[in-house]
């Protein structure tokens, strides 16, 4: 569906998908690069938050087991990571995205490309804030968070055996669940201070697994009926309201 008007899509994207544990997946890379390309020709925009995912937890790990670090430095470690796999992911649609990886999210800048790429602030804050500050910027009214997770459990799943899946949930129910407190090189499906950010601006939030790229399609196709999508759930995936 080519749209009519440009529309800007806020893509939170998990550092576990641009490279796991197992090293990089080529085949997803070339699947989620041709969806991107598809969606630009028919007039979508994208900002993409790259994470800074199993890169910087082992180099988070690492400096830990060599002694003791302040947050700060482990924050820096996280946050360089991010911008590695930001430059990486700019060199990916060096054609078609702004030159200039934004690491700060509350400076707005002038972009006419089809891709935008931005990557970690500062300490204390995480990517998936960064994109719900971009998201703020550019007047978007949802941010797809993609990680490799298909949806938000009420308790951690590998812990609990009676578990259940939320294919929508309050930003009051899941912010019990996680807490308000930031901690670097942490796990959460979206983090604490994001999602109290989210929660002031009266923001969408979509978790789903990156890697199946039909349905992250979907769920992009369906952005513009977002309240509809939610009573339909035409996407895998879980809303955070």
């Amino acid at each position: 569906m080519k749209l009519d008007q440009p529309k800007i899509i806020v893509l939170s994207l998990g550092g576990s998908l641009i490279i796991p544990k197992t090293g990089f997946n080529l085949e997803f890379l070339k699947g989620f690069k041709k969806l991107i390309l598809k969606l630009v020709k028919n007039n979508y925009r994208f900002v993409m938050v790259c994470g800074g995912g199993q890169t910087a937890r082992s180099y988070q790990q690492i400096a830990k087991d060599l002694g003791d670090l302040a947050a700060e430095d482990i924050d820096w470690i996280g946050i360089h990571a991010t911008r590695l796999n930001a430059h990486f992911l700019r060199s990916i649609f060096r054609n078609q995205s702004n030159p200039v990886v934004i690491k700060d999210p509350t400076k707005k800048i002038k972009w006419t490309e089809g891709i935008l790429i931005a990557a970690g602030w500062k300490p204390g804050f995480s990517t998936d804030f960064d994109a719900v500050k971009l998201a703020e910027l550019y007047k978007a009214q949802t941010v797809i968070n993609l990680s490799n997770i298909e949806y938000v459990y009420d308790k951690d799943p590998q812990k609990f055996s009676d578990a259940k899946r939320q294919e929508q949930m309050s930003w009051s129910d899941y912010r019990k669940m996680v807490g308000n407190v930031w901690s670097p090189g942490a796990n959460w499906p979206f983090d604490p201070v994001a999602s109290r950010e989210a929660q002031k601006n009266k923001l969408k939030v979509i978790v789903m697994d990156g890697t199946n790229l039909p349905e992250v399609e979907k769920a992009i196709l369906d952005l513009p009926e977002v309240a509809k999508a939610i009573l339909e759930r035409k996407f895998k995936g879980t809303i955070l309201i």
